[in-house]
């Protein structure tokens, strides 16, 4: 009898498997970095073989350290680095170019050209998004404008296209099924998140064929089989959604006005709005929360390019510490006099500016200013672009009484309890952490394990989500709201349209 599911989560910086049992713990991790490559400013890019090769490897290891056989292994639950496009053929299963990853501002210029071209409104109206490189159809556009031969390919109907869960599906299907989830297409500015259809209109303004594009199933749905040399036998893949959707899941947000953020590579608040969309009045984005029996549940996002990326460039760009862990530490040693400000805008800024053209800037450096200031500037840049959010997804949702005072967090950077802690002060509001950290794994996971019927209905998992820790705020209104300004002003003065 099957006992376990498998949980892949293939991310910005790393690829990891997670084995979950019927209780939803983890018995089993494996996680294998993989090469960033910055061919110019603003550019970043995968090699798309190195992000199957890891996601393969760290798969086979969960199975030998739990000493577990592919005929335990009741599902597959894949969950992705959003809006990271590749482009493969459909022959070989080559991919024509590196990965683009979401962070890539390379299409900058393309967006700004649609917008100038009053395309915004009618992109948004249809997608739910703005017209910014963050998204994968401009991406895809640039591939096949900048490869050689591939346009032509592409309109001969020999090339596919599809975000990272969709290659990883096609390679372990041995590319039998060429599919992704509602949640990933809402993501690529091609996809009418109202109509539930590949858009004909959007796919010529931004130039992608429509032969390229993957299927588009329900979030926990069949998904096709793994070939048997892969893992011992074949799998059956169940379920797919975007990392951020997948945390939602995972964080068992069910109710319209519930609050996730995950604080990974960048940061992500999802409200979900049930089954409205709303339209945001603050440039934040309306999508797909998940989909399931055929049901679209929305939710309301804000996106921020730079979170634990922040912490990233301490430890490898300035070495000022050794691990990501000591970030916490060093903060709490900071100067209280020193108002410092990161703004990190290393990839422009995301919601609710979205100013691809920005970039990084510190204020208020003094003679005394140091690691420790430069550490604690770091992560409370995170939380102060977390109330950005929260500000924006107060102005948007008016449903009386329905939003939810409470955030939920997960994601690396929430195991620092002087960033929590920072954070509910900053937002003033209760911050919970929950017992399960692996909320985009697991959230992954449960998708999987309800479509084969492995895991029960969204209530009973919803009461099995347990606190680890709440943090409440405790920080006088007067001085919060002195930092918050302070921050207000360093973003000013840091957009490129100041």
């Amino acid at each position: 009898m099957s006992s376990f599911i498998l949980a892949i989560d293939q991310g910005t910086t790393s690829s990891r498997a997670i084995l979950f049992d019927r209780n939803f713990n983890a018995v089993a991790v494996s996680q294998q970095e993989f090469e960033q490559f910055f061919p110019r400013s603003g550019w970043v890019e995968h090699d798309p073989e190195e992000i199957w090769t890891t996601t393969v490897a760290t798969c086979r290891d969960v199975l030998t350290q739990a000493g577990v056989s592919s005929q335990q292994i009741a599902g597959i639950g894949i969950t992705n680095q959003r809006e990271t496009t590749v482009i493969w053929d459909k022959e070989t299963g080559e991919p024509i170019h590196r990965a683009i990853v979401w962070q890539d501002r390379r299409t900058s210029a393309l967006c700004t050209e649609l917008k100038q071209q009053g395309h915004e409104e009618r992109v948004s109206a249809k997608t739910g998004l703005l017209l910014d490189p963050y998204f994968s159809g401009t991406k895809a556009a640039w591939i096949l404008d900048n490869v050689e031969g591939a346009r032509q390919k592409a309109e001969a109907g020999k090339l596919a296209f599809g975000t990272v869960d969709c290659f990883l599906l096609w390679r372990l299907t041995g590319g039998r099924v060429h599919a992704t989830d509602a949640t990933n297409a809402s993501r690529t500015l091609l996809y009418n998140i109202h109509e539930g259809c590949w858009d004909r209109e959007l796919l010529e303004l931004i130039r992608v064929p429509e032969n390229m594009l993957p299927e588009v199933r329900d979030c926990a749905a069949y998904f096709g089989e793994t070939l048997p040399e892969f893992f011992g036998g074949p799998v059956k893949i169940a379920g797919i959604a975007g990392d951020q959707q997948a945390a939602l899941i995972g964080q068992a947000c069910f109710e319209p006005g519930m609050i996730k953020s995950t604080y990974g590579t960048g940061c992500f608040a999802i409200l979900n709005t049930g089954d409205q969309p709303v339209v945001s009045k603050n440039r934040l984005l309306t999508t797909i929360g998940y989909q399931l029996n055929g049901r679209v549940i929305y939710g309301l996002e804000g996106s921020i390019f730079i979170a634990g990326a922040a912490v990233q460039w301490l430890r490898d760009s300035l070495g000022i510490i050794q691990k990501a862990s000591e970030a916490g530490k060093l903060a709490g040693m900071a100067d209280d006099n020193q108002a410092v400000y990161l703004v990190p805008a290393f990839t422009g800024l995301g919601a609710p500016y979205w100013d691809a053209d920005s970039r990084g800037a510190m204020f208020g450096l003094t003679r005394n200013t140091g690691p420790a200031e430069f550490a604690r500037a770091a992560l409370e840049a995170v939380c102060y672009q977390t109330r950005d959010l929260q500000e924006a997804m107060q102005g948007d949702w008016t449903a009386p009484g329905d939003i939810r005072t409470v955030l939920r967090v997960d994601g690396g950077m929430v195991a620092s309890n002087w960033t929590m802690q920072f954070l509910a002060d900053i937002i003033n509001a209760p911050v919970d952490r929950p017992q399960v950290l692996e909320t985009t794994a697991l959230g992954a996971a449960y998708l999987a394990g309800l479509q084969v019927g492995f895991y029960p209905a969204p209530e009973e998992f919803s009461a099995s989500w347990k606190l680890e820790t709440r943090f409440s705020p405790s920080l006088d209104e007067q001085e919060r709201e002195k930092k918050y300004a302070g921050w207000q002003d360093a973003v000013r003065r840091t957009l490129s349209r100041y």
